[in-house]
């Protein structure tokens, strides 16, 4: 019985994290992609599309230019601002690098969160954000890609029209 309480006690708290940490005021997407590389070449590869979309405009997200900003890199953390031109709408990235079976697949966990208050309605906006970044560097035609969301940790992401130039 005392196992039974500690275990609904400790689901309980778990749940009631989750939920304070979550913003339901702001549109957010977490996408996991596994690649089987090591995590420094997505490193790499990364720094490098941000830093080149940086000063020029790299994609369109909903019909509009956007541009990326790199705010920090670590070799397991990377974060940077994407701007959409016309709006002015900014999104916060960050990227999770994770070495997993002995350093030769790498885990990225990407979550986009906009900073601006109660947009829901992003039509796949913060999961093109991600993408974007992942198909620009190439690192979708890596082996061993592959790439994990849905409704529930993505919203929209099912009606996002991505597109790189």
């Amino acid at each position: 019985m005392h196992t039974r309480t500690w275990l609904l006690t400790l689901t309980l708290t778990l749940g009631i994290s989750l939920v304070a940490t979550a913003d339901p005021l702001h549109a957010q997407c977490k996408v996991i992609w596994l690649f089987g590389i090591p995590c420094r070449d997505v490193f790499i590869a990364l720094v490098n599309q941000i830093k080149a979309w940086r000063g020029v405009s790299g994609c369109i997200n909903g019909g509009e230019r956007c541009l990326y900003e790199l705010v920090s890199a670590t070799p397991f953390l990377i974060t940077a601002k994407h701007t959409l031109r016309q709006s002015k709408r900014v999104e916060d990235l960050s990227f999770q690098l994770v070495p997993t079976e002995a350093y030769s697949v790498c885990r990225v966990t990407g979550l986009s969160l906009s900073e601006t208050w109660a947009i829901l309605a992003d039509n796949g906006t913060n999961y093109c954000t991600l993408y974007n970044l992942i198909a620009g560097s190439g690192l979708v035609d890596v082996a061993g890609y592959k790439e994990y969301t849905n409704e529930w940790i993505c919203l929209e992401h099912w009606t996002a029209n991505c597109t790189i130039y």
